[in-house]
């Protein structure tokens, strides 16, 4: 039969490329026509990050497509025909797996044009190699790859350490809103891609290369649906702290920095508006009467940051609960405290309390059952 004619080898490709090729495609379609969050349901990621990881999809599943056609027809991969499917998959791929890198930085919108600018020579050496195909230009369109991704690597480095001060600086609970571990592993996968797409392969190494791409798939598409959105439109004000129509950047903006502490005794602690679920800096500005640059300068000034005021508070409110219910005999569940004391995650308070107290949740408890 005409199948028993086809190499095993072009068979095993045809099955690791339509696998490949489904599933960011059905990824794509997702992100671009749900309007819910299948993985998050109370979450809602930034557009733009959603349209960023739907166009990386996207040009994920149509790499299989340039590789069948090379596949059907040519198997040479020093032809001009593996050069230039090489370039179009890489070119693609890098710009759209930057792109949604950057949109998960929410502190500030970065652009992306850079690195498309940064990308055009990788595509003249390759023109170059097709119009005289010499090795050499080989080497060079690999050793520049790498050095632009040790250059994006550096950045991302600096890039995610402003993004993590920037959510201490206005958010208390952070769970859900750290990205280092996720840029971390998708840099890891980038540059496995890298390799295995500038570098001859066999079918060994095509096989691992796509069973990486999957995992970057599953993880990337987890990570941008569990992803709140951290924008300033997303900084909403407690409609009980300010006035309707107030402007929220210039609103009482002169306001003397040690008036800021007695407004926060009487309208943040007095109140215990720190408990409240994901109250942010805007809010509590707006709270008593001032903005977010103001009232930072006054946490800067106490040698703190916001995130450290907010869950002092709320450390502080857990101890004195609990001591007053172990006290009275009453039943406790340190969970349910703990969500009655501001924190959506269990987690992220125990880490809060050992950095406030400097011992675990159970072994206090230990201590005070004692």
């Amino acid at each position: 039969m005409f199948y028993d004619q086809i190499p095993a080898k072009i068979i095993l490709f045809f099955i690791i490329y339509g696998i490949t090729a489904a599933v960011p495609l059905i990824a794509a379609l997702y992100l671009l026509m749900r309007k819910g969050n299948a993985f998050a349901p109370d979450v809602t990621p930034p557009l733009r990050l959603r349209r960023w990881a739907a166009s990386f999809f996207a040009v994920s599943a149509l790499g299989p497509v340039w590789w069948y056609l090379f596949l059907i027809y040519s198997h040479d991969n020093h032809s001009p025909c593996y050069v230039v499917t090489a370039m179009v998959d890489c070119f693609g791929m890098l710009t759209t797996i930057t792109g949604t890198l950057l949109a998960m930085l929410q502190d500030r919108k970065r652009p992306v044009w850079p690195v498309v600018v940064a990308l055009t020579p990788y595509l003249i050496i390759g023109a170059l190699y097709i119009a005289n195909p010499y090795d050499y230009f080989l080497t060079i369109a690999i050793g520049y790859i790498l050095v632009l991704y040790v250059l994006f690597t550096v950045y991302m480095a600096f890039a995610v350490r402003r993004y993590g001060r920037w959510l201490r600086d206005n958010f208390a609970d952070l769970e859900r809103k750290e990205v280092w571990l996720s840029q971390l592993l998708s840099l890891v996968f980038m540059l496995l891609f890298i390799l295995y797409a500038l570098v001859d392969t066999n079918t060994i190494q095509i096989f691992l290369l796509h069973v990486v791409e999957l995992v970057l798939f599953s993880f990337l598409l987890w990570r941008v649906e569990t992803l709140p959105g951290l924008t300033t439109e997303s900084l909403t004000t407690a409609p009980s702290t300010i006035e309707k129509g107030e402007d929220s950047s210039s609103a009482f903006v002169n306001i003397d920095l040690d008036r800021i502490e007695q407004l926060l005794s009487e309208r943040c602690v007095d109140t215990k508006l720190y408990l409240q679920h994901d109250l942010t800096l805007q809010q509590l500005a707006h709270a008593v009467s001032t903005n977010r640059s103001y009232l930072s300068q006054y946490f800067s000034r106490q040698g703190i940051t916001y995130n450290i005021y907010i869950n002092n508070l709320r450390i502080n409110h857990f101890i004195s609960r609990y001591q007053e219910m172990a006290a009275s005999g009453q039943t406790i569940v340190a969970q349910q405290l703990a969500s009655e004391s501001g924190y959506r995650s269990y987690s992220t308070f125990s880490l809060a309390f050992k950095q406030r107290t400097g011992q675990s949740v159970t072994a206090w408890i230990h201590e005070i059952t004692k």
